[in-house]
């Protein structure tokens, strides 16, 4: 069993810059892929941000750019840097593994982008 741990949210003015990461327990293997979704008030999860054996990372066009995602696969962690930060990216954020065709959720951290 694969449980995901994120951390790191919080309120944040415009401009601003977060970093998150999520750490996973259990086996977690290269070939997985490990990512970010969010959600915010009134809208469908979205994908954020995800990568697969700490190569060719992939992100949602509404944050391409702006947040840079990494994986250190010893550590089975995952960040998400998150640069020049908008109001509308106030979400929660959710750490994600897809694991040989298995979907793990971690239970998200909020991030605020307000005054």
């Amino acid at each position: 069993q694969v449980q995901l741990v994120e951390s790191g949210g919080g309120l944040v003015q415009p401009g601003g810059s977060l970093r998150l990461s999520c750490t996973a327990s259990g086996s977690v293997f290269s070939e997985n892929t490990m990512g970010w979704y969010r959600q915010a008030p009134g809208k469908e999860r979205e994908l954020v941000a995800r990568i697969r054996s700490g190569r060719d990372p992939s992100y949602g066009d509404s944050v391409f750019g702006r947040f840079t995602i990494s994986r250190d696969n010893a550590k089975q962690t995952v960040w998400l840097q998150m640069n020049s930060l908008k109001p509308e990216d106030t979400a929660v954020y959710y750490c994600h593994l897809r694991k040989y065709g298995e979907d793990y959720w971690g239970k998200g951290t909020l991030v605020t982008v307000s005054l």
